[in-house]
């Protein structure tokens, strides 16, 4: 299946160390909807930004007046995580009339805070990214962490994910 991840960086500068963000971006995205068994062509949008623009966007959504690491803005409300059941495929706010793609949303990252939590939970900058990306990803498929059971089902997701592309903490991928 096709999945697309749309890609924009306000950033002056990528990661380095060879990481290809949209490329890393879209095997995590196409990995998490075949383990989720999302039988839709997806899109998502990824934007790499800075701490104070994430500080804004974290305020004006969440009412939190600080940087934050990842922010995801999922356009379908899942009941429970990926009920595609609830999916209607005549309805054009989730589908993209011009792709046919289920639309999944958005995604914000936080340049800094990638570097800063890959330093702070020793492992790689692309292992960090690689986890925000799919934390954010699974929030798109309606994962959430409010309760430990819930928190412990995304960790799982989150593992199961990464550790099929090899990006461990260990390793670092």
């Amino acid at each position: 299946m096709v999945n697309t991840i749309y890609y924009d960086n306000e950033c002056e500068k990528e990661f380095g160390d060879g990481i290809c963000t949209r490329e890393l971006a879209q095997t995590l995205l196409a990995t998490a909807a075949a383990v989720l068994g999302c039988g839709y062509e997806c899109e998502c949008s990824l934007l790499i930004t800075t701490a104070e623009s994430i500080r804004r966007m974290n305020y004006e959504t969440r009412g939190i007046d600080r940087p934050t690491d990842v922010l995801s803005f999922p356009v379908i409300d899942f009941k429970t995580p990926c009920d595609y059941g609830c999916i209607d495929e005549n309805d054009y706010s989730i589908f993209n009339p011009d792709t046919g793609m289920l639309m999944l949303g958005d995604i914000v990252i936080c340049r800094d805070k990638v570097f800063s939590q890959a330093e702070e939970y020793g492992h790689t900058v692309k292992r960090e990214l690689a986890f925000l990306i799919v934390h954010s990803i699974l929030h798109l498929f309606g994962y959430d962490h409010v309760d430990d059971s819930q928190r412990h089902e995304m960790e799982e997701m989150q593992r199961t994910i990464l550790n099929k592309l090899n990006i461990t903490k260990i390793h670092g991928g």
